[in-house]
């Protein structure tokens, strides 16, 4: 189907008649089920992997299809895979073997491949020969038209088989959303990115950056507040790089940037709290950290990932930045923002990275304090630059990695055990799955917090003396409120703390 434009000047983005289409094709969808009909959609990698599955599930729901109990007891199965290291292939791959058997049991089943993997002809070609039971393969791009895509198999029942994603370089607004998650909202401000970082499948993947118009941005914010969702993260491959295809196009001003549109997110009525990511340091101005500074809502948190501290290897990954360059941003940004706590991403064993190379990236995690670190053995991905660089040995790499891990867990937890004692807003997720008969949530500074409710805490919120709900019951009750922790335990990836106030509900959360 042609991606028809809805001007001249947007080539990529996806016409609201084509879309109208879509709904239609769900529609008939659903008109023509004879018996009821259910999904399953397992999710590997990312944030944005997150919020592409909800868009497939509100396409899915559209066509009548409703969630399965888990994978065996569905009549469609969807993997979104992630494609950015060899590991989350294996384990794709993992999980599409263990299908088989159901495939065997329930011949009818759909199985649909999505994501960044389907972007990659030799995992294609492999699930061709192994796995010919798939009957899709989609990229995140067609998502948009998964009615057409599945229209065949559930209304004229056919076996074939759709091995060729579609267009790369597409974006489709006001997609329908099924929402993963209460306390927070997932936002794709943009997609796609242009950087061609010399490791990266990403811009192969998911093509050049598209970014959504800002009205269209404005609207979802609009309609989360409304829902009672307290907090929204605002995603893209490169959220600071937002706005630049507008503003070539003449659809935004010439001066309207990220900073702009996170400040106008902010101020959204009943916004508690605004996160994003990921930032590049290339891209990211002045000008958002003054806007952070100014408005408490946004997290006090920036993900600013380093990859190294070696400006050789910094140029041999095509990162467009030196340590100096990204040593600045730390010190202005924590100049105007007291409290900010910064994360990271390090690849250790970069192709030609030495032992000189390798101690400027333990210098810079030394001199920042990351209050947390990803750090990943660099992982060849076909199609890269970087894929047939010869690799550093294994067991200097090994040993590396174990050297970072240990440095980067011992400020993790000095930098956690800097905030005891004091008293902090955190939005709840839910139960603890750690802490038996504790809730959990995260503070502004994107820390995770496990803590208790004591009886008093409860009565002073519910207005009722005497036993407050099982914890199961007060998971529910609480997700999505506002509560502020006072912690008095530190550990490597969390805070365990005690509740000092609920803050009392006037945003309209919905309960279960």
């Amino acid at each position: 189907m042609a991606t028809t434009a809805d001007s001249a000047h947007s080539p990529h983005r996806i016409s609201t008649d084509l879309l109208d289409e879509q709904r239609e094709i769900a529609a008939r969808i659903a008109a023509g089920q004879t018996e009821r009909r259910s999904y399953h959609i397992s999710t590997f990698g990312c944030q944005q992997n997150e919020h592409d599955s909800e868009h497939m599930a509100g396409h899915l729901e559209l066509m009548g299809l409703t969630p399965a109990d888990g994978v065996e007891s569905a009549d469609i199965v969807i993997l979104n895979t992630c494609a950015v290291r060899e590991n989350a292939a294996q384990r794709f791959l993992g999980h599409l073997g263990a299908l088989k058997p159901l495939f065997r049991s329930n011949p009818r089943l759909i199985v649909g491949v999505g994501g960044c993997l389907a972007m990659q002809p030799d995992i294609r070609e492999q699930i061709r020969r192994s796995f010919n039971f798939v009957r899709l393969i989609f990229s995140p791009n067609d998502i948009w038209r998964l009615p057409e895509l599945l229209a065949p198999y559930l209304l004229e029942n056919s076996t074939a088989r759709r091995y060729e994603p579609g267009e790369r370089d597409t974006l489709a607004e006001r997609q329908p959303t099924v929402r993963g998650q209460r306390f927070r909202a997932l936002c794709s401000i943009m997609t796609g990115c242009n950087n061609f970082c010399s490791y990266c499948i990403v811009p192969f993947a998911r093509g050049r950056e598209r970014s959504r118009h800002p009205e269209s941005i404005m609207r979802e914010i609009r309609d989360i507040a409304a829902r009672g969702i307290p907090e929204v993260m605002l995603l893209g491959q490169n959220v600071n790089s937002w706005g630049w295809d507008l503003r070539e196009e003449g659809i935004i001003a010439g001066t309207e940037s990220f900073a702009d549109l996170i400040a106008a997110v902010a101020s959204v009525p009943g916004i508690e709290r605004v996160r994003f990511m990921t930032s590049h340091p290339k891209d990211i101005s002045d000008e958002l950290i003054s806007v952070i500074a100014r408005h408490e809502n946004i997290e006090r948190h920036i993900h600013l990932p380093l990859q190294s501290g070696s400006d050789k290897i910094l140029r041999a990954m095509n990162r467009h930045y030196t340590a100096e360059r990204y040593m600045g941003i730390v010190r202005k940004a924590r100049e105007h923002i007291p409290d900010l706590a910064l994360t990271t991403d390090i690849i250790v064993g970069f192709p030609d990275e030495t032992e000189e190379d390798f101690a400027e990236t333990l210098r810079i995690v030394r001199e920042v304090r990351f209050s947390a670190a990803f750090m990943f053995i660099f992982s060849p991905r076909p199609g890269t630059a970087a894929a047939d660089l010869p690799p550093v040995a294994p067991d200097v790499v090994g040993e590396r990695f174990n050297r970072l891990l240990e440095l980067q867990n011992s400020i993790t937890l000095e930098e956690s055990e800097r905030l005891l004692g004091g008293e902090y807003r955190v939005i709840v997720e839910g139960v603890s799955g750690r802490e038996s008969g504790m809730l959990m949530g995260r503070m502004s500074d994107n820390h995770l917090v496990h803590f208790s409710v004591s009886d008093a805490v409860w009565a002073n919120y519910a207005g009722e003396v005497g036993r407050m709900p099982a914890v199961e019951d007060l998971g529910v009750q609480l997700t999505g409120r506002i509560v502020t922790v006072r912690p008095y335990e530190a550990r490597i990836f969390s805070l365990t703390g005690e509740a000092v106030e609920i803050e009392r509900n006037d945003r309209g959360i919905p309960s279960e």
